[in-house]
């Protein structure tokens, strides 16, 4: 069966296409896991500060920079931001 991205079916979509303008956050959590996401650092920030003065337990939701994958963050548990180049270094 054709899913209409080109992959065979049951295939994992493929990621985000690059066009080297983009900017990505490093985000590290406790623990000292890392995840590049897309976004400049002050839009991540943003997005951070936000989950953070919301509702109790509401999660930073950012799209992490490989995969195009959106996740969600426990904004408690991030320790640092790192402005970082694009993989075509911008």
């Amino acid at each position: 069966m054709d899913t209409g991205s080109g992959a065979p079916a049951g295939a994992p979509a493929p990621g985000p296409r690059r066009t080297g303008l983009e900017r990505i956050t490093e985000i590290t959590v406790v623990g000292g896991d890392r995840y590049s996401v897309d976004g400049d650092v002050k839009a991540v920030e943003a997005a951070i500060l936000d989950a953070a003065r919301g509702s109790l337990m509401g999660f930073a939701w950012v799209v992490e920079a490989e995969t195009g994958e959106r996740i969600g963050l426990n904004p408690e548990h991030i320790v640092m931001l790192r402005d970082v180049a694009s993989s075509s270094g911008i």
